[in-house]
């Protein structure tokens, strides 16, 4: 495969395919700027009407009791494991998984301890997670990379259970997405989800809060107003921070999730396309979703079976066939950045190869058929 990045080029790269895209329908456009008017003619700019309608409408999405809205996914997680007490305890956290996830552990006072991934989903890998516990270890927070939950999700729920650890979603990549008829952000004791821009459906930022305990909830309303037990009153109970989500965002995020079924709809479009015109590549390999599984299809994600060169191997596809691959999940595991240094321990191979190897293709909402066949036909030529 490596002496292709060299061969004849036979497709044109006039034709370009963006890694990614956001897409507001003019429609939807002209209905935010409405409801942003009337929330600037207000004064009413957080905690407000759109707000907790956006939650509302999210908690009824996913199918759970509470939904709290606040300002990113990272700071939904780090309120979560605030609310479980997590200061000097230690958190199972995969090593394939974003800066945030295991920064939440370690802001709100735990130790991360790094688990290796499983090549089948890029989530956690439940046969390194035995040998990880220790004596203080209080629970375990599971990732859907790319927005696939793992056909293995049963067994790890049941592995806490028996450990008597609780298990929490980081489902910043999942919107949608499910198993066995159980969406993400329903396996766990509480969830966060992300709605950056790049995420599959956004509110500019912001991130979400899901669960069925009320506890955690009410923790979280506090967490987030800088730890007040009102909006009205300057009485601070815990030592929260500004983790608001503003009515702007709200309306942005509101709007976005109404389209959401849709967006999705999109993405699996251009996924099964994928999935018939890459059949039988040799040197390639899929990342399959699971029998019973539902992808929102965040990333679409494919593993060549040797590549020497990432970086070369992107910029070819992008200058000589005008492909442009999206952001790894991730190019590089937790326990090789040196900022988590202190918590690794030991080789985590499978992340380590996996993580070097694998690309993600051009997947988004208002995607063209004819943009799919030409990343086929580009990875055909090149791959073989």
């Amino acid at each position: 495969m490596q002496g292709a990045l060299s061969g004849s080029t036979v497709l044109s790269a006039a034709r370009k395919v963006p890694a990614a895209k956001i897409q507001f329908l003019p429609e939807d456009r002209a209905w935010i700027a409405a409801r942003i008017e009337e929330v600037l003619e207000t004064g009413q700019l957080t905690l407000g009407k759109y707000g907790a309608e956006f939650e509302q409408q999210f908690a009824r999405f996913c199918g759970t009791h509470h939904a709290v809205a606040v300002n990113s996914g990272t700071s939904a997680l780090e309120i979560i494991l605030r609310a479980l007490q997590v200061a000097g305890k230690d958190v199972l956290v995969p090593t394939n998984t974003f800066f945030a996830t295991a920064a939440a552990v370690v802001h709100a006072g735990g130790r991360p301890v790094l688990v290796d991934m499983d090549p089948e989903s890029f989530g956690v890998r439940p046969e390194d997670l035995e040998h990880r516990l220790t004596p203080n270890t209080e629970g375990l927070i599971v990732v859907h990379i790319g927005g696939i939950v793992s056909r293995r999700m049963p067994e790890l729920q049941e592995w806490a259970k028996r450990k008597g650890l609780w298990l929490v979603e980081d489902a910043a990549h999942a919107h949608g997405s499910g198993l066995n008829g159980t969406r993400a952000g329903c396996f766990g004791i509480a969830s966060s989800f992300s709605f950056y821009p790049t995420k599959v459906m956004t509110a500019g930022e912001g991130g979400m809060i899901v669960t069925n305990d009320a506890h955690i909830a009410a923790e979280a309303n506090i967490y987030r107003d800088q730890g007040k037990a009102s909006f009205t009153q300057n009485a601070h109970v815990r030592m929260g921070a500004n983790w608001r989500l503003s009515e702007p965002h709200a309306i942005i995020g509101l709007k976005h999730l109404e389209r959401l079924p849709a967006m999705i709809a999109d993405r699996q479009r251009i996924a099964a396309l994928y999935d018939e015109g890459l059949a039988g590549m040799r040197h390639l390999d899929v990342v399959r979703i699971p029998h019973g599984g539902v992808s929102n299809y965040y990333k679409y994600l494919v593993v060549p079976k040797q590549l020497q060169d990432r970086k070369a191997f992107k910029a070819l596809l992008r200058e000589s066939y005008g492909v442009s691959l999206s952001g790894e999940v991730y190019e590089e595991p937790l326990h090789k950045q040196p900022v988590f240094a202190a918590y690794a321990s030991g080789v985590l191979p499978v992340a380590g190869d996996y993580c070097a190897r694998h690309l993600c293709l051009p997947v988004f909402s208002g995607m063209e058929d004819a943009d799919a066949y030409h990343v086929i036909h580009a990875l055909k030529e090149v791959i073989g």
